[in-house]
């Protein structure tokens, strides 16, 4: 699998967290991935694509901790 980008997440602000994750998803075309790296289970950002971008990603976790989170976010749509 390759990826588009890959983002940090600690890396950014908390308010710039989402907002980055999102404007790197929406600038990806169809079949192209990124990838989040974070320090806990970004499950919420999961809930929240799933209500903001319903049916247009994929979502696959690389690594699940315990002190590193990495998952694959596909664009489907």
């Amino acid at each position: 699998m390759t990826f588009n980008v890959i983002i940090n997440v600690p890396d950014y602000a908390p308010r710039e967290k989402h907002p980055t994750i999102f404007q790197n998803f929406d600038s990806l075309k169809k079949g192209e991935f990124m990838q989040i790296v974070n320090d806990h289970d970004p499950r919420p950002l999961q809930y929240q694509f799933m209500m903001e971008r319903p049916e247009t990603f994929s979502w696959e976790y690389l690594e699940e901790g315990p002190e590193t989170w990495r998952v694959a976010i596909g664009k489907t749509k």
